[in-house]
């Protein structure tokens, strides 16, 4: 049961940018404008109240996802089940694919 309430902790704090677990964000989550971390977004994709790549396409940020999965050695399954969810993150939802 500590297992399931622990993987279900990890799910609820993930970055709604890229989907990794905040927990594992070296500088604990990106920064708002006010200098406090945000609670939502990653450093590696939130600084100062903005994205870094405000510019950045969802279907650019599923490849992204995809090849850093890739780069760890992830199996396809995996690489291919979190490239799915990242539509279901807050910065994605309502985006169009391009």
């Amino acid at each position: 049961m500590k297992k399931c309430i622990r993987l279900l902790e990890i799910e609820k704090n993930r970055c709604q940018s890229c989907g990794m677990p905040l927990q594992f964000d070296p500088q604990g989550g990106g920064t708002e404008t006010d200098g406090s971390h945000s609670t939502h977004y990653c450093s590696y994709c939130y600084a100062a109240g903005q994205f870094k790549e405000p510019e950045l396409t969802l279907d650019a940020m599923q490849h992204r996802v995809r090849q850093l999965m890739r780069n760890r050695n992830n199996p396809w399954y995996i690489r291919a089940y979190m490239a799915h969810r990242v539509p279901m993150l807050a910065r994605w939802r309502g985006c169009k694919r391009r």
